[in-house]
């Protein structure tokens, strides 16, 4: 449960919610947001009359209406869009103040997908270890900049793991669910501006079947420009990337990066689904008043039902090769031979090094897991989830892995 700490401050907090960055006036607040972002990421003020800034305004507004929304929930939201879009008018500035940037070859990299909860973030960090390899960092995803002095990087790094430290205080489990650090490597839902993470924080209906239907090619183009900016002036490796999220929009990722190579994690969805339903019920408790679980179960249902069904969709498309199916079952039943082998499959060497580094990389803490509750709880059953996967449990429970 949420620390008692976080009622106190929403209450405390409560008349931040009647003011001038408080929800009620949506538009006042993007055009602060509008000058925030062009003093820190010291670039031009987007234009409130682009259509990338209508759409990001369509967010802030539809967060601003989401029904019982709390002042730790806005003052959330808010520090995060806000950040994402500084970060957005930074990189703009970096590429066009540096046009070489645009030559820095990321084609190639490896992109973790599948449902969360089946091992993507684990195999993230393996293949990220690989030699040669490297993950996007936590730190670099809040602020991608080019090769900065060690002591600006440091301050930068401090400062997300500050803002890791509250997460903390105010809801503890986070630390079972998905534990961050700056320094480790981490999703690139944090670059975007859009995509169905935010119903972890508010059910927004409208927006969902607006995000539902957008065209997210631009989402990749400016994933591409972040990279560039982050392998500009370092040792050149192969990028491996993680996001669940990337599994609806698999043309739009291979368009900007022709060479990837897509491991999807397998598991059985029935599996997963109570634990997936607790992680945004956790996320709900810090931003909302009061949460529905049974809402919850519907959206989580309705969310990742589409990411996989637009998934096996757009897999009859990927060339020969690119795509690598991985069960989870096989991954973590004899890690110790199969992660070996999946680094055969993308193509990455085994070393001495990646052998003794792996144990420290499956060590998991003695509390993780904790926040697992059956899915019943949220109002689905074993059958009723199956059924809305058709019969994507069976490739799940394959013996071995398959390059295709």
């Amino acid at each position: 449960m949420p620390s008692p700490l976080l009622k106190v401050i929403n209450f405390c907090s409560a008349p931040t919610m009647y003011g001038k960055s408080g929800p009620r006036d949506p538009e006042a607040v993007v055009h602060q947001m509008l000058d925030r972002a062009a003093r820190d990421g010291q670039g031009e003020r987007p234009d409130p009359d682009s259509e990338i800034m209508r759409d990001f305004a369509f967010l802030v507004e539809q967060f601003a209406a989401a029904e019982s929304l709390s002042p730790i929930g806005w003052a959330s939201v808010r520090t995060d869009l806000q950040n994402r879009l500084t970060n957005w008018v930074r990189v703009q500035r970096l590429h066009a103040e540096h046009p070489e940037l645009a030559a820095e070859d990321v084609s190639d990299p490896v992109v973790v997908v599948g449902l969360p909860r089946t091992a993507t973030t684990l195999v993230h960090n393996l293949l990220a270890a690989a030699d040669g390899h490297r993950g996007t960092k936590l730190w670099e995803l809040l602020h991608p900049e080019l090769p900065l002095p060690e002591a600006e990087s440091e301050r930068i790094i401090n400062g997300v793991e500050r803002g890791q430290k509250v997460i903390r205080l105010l809801i503890p489990e986070m630390v079972d669910i998905h534990p961050q650090a700056a320094r480790k490597a981490d999703e690139t839902a944090f670059l975007f501006f859009h995509g169905p993470q935010h119903q972890a924080r508010a059910l927004m209906p409208e927006y969902k079947a607006w995000e539902n239907e957008r065209d997210a090619s631009g989402d990749y183009t400016y994933l591409k420009q972040v990279l560039q900016v982050l392998q500009h002036g370092r040792p050149r490796r192969r990028w491996v990337l993680k996001n669940p999220i990337h599994l609806a929009h698999l043309p739009e990722l291979l368009k900007e990066f022709p060479k990837a190579t897509i491991v999807w994690m397998h598991r059985e969805p029935a599996t997963v689904m109570g634990s997936i339903c607790s992680l945004v019920e956790t996320s709900h408790r810090l931003h909302l008043r009061s949460v529905d679980p049974d809402a919850i179960g519907r959206m989580c249902l309705e969310m990742l039902q589409r990411l996989v069904g637009r998934g096996r969709d757009a897999r009859t498309q990927i060339a020969p090769g690119r795509l690598v199916d991985v069960p989870y079952d096989w991954l973590t039943a004899t890690p110790h031979t199969s992660v070996p082998e999946l680094y055969k499959l993308i193509g990455a060497k085994w070393t001495d090094r990646d052998a003794a580094g792996l144990d420290a990389i499956l060590a998991r803490p003695s509390r993780a897991r904790k926040h697992d509750y059956a899915a019943r709880r949220y109002g689905l059953d074993e059958i009723e989830i199956d059924q809305a996967f058709d019969n994507y449990g069976s490739i799940a429970l394959a013996t071995a892995p398959r390059r295709n």
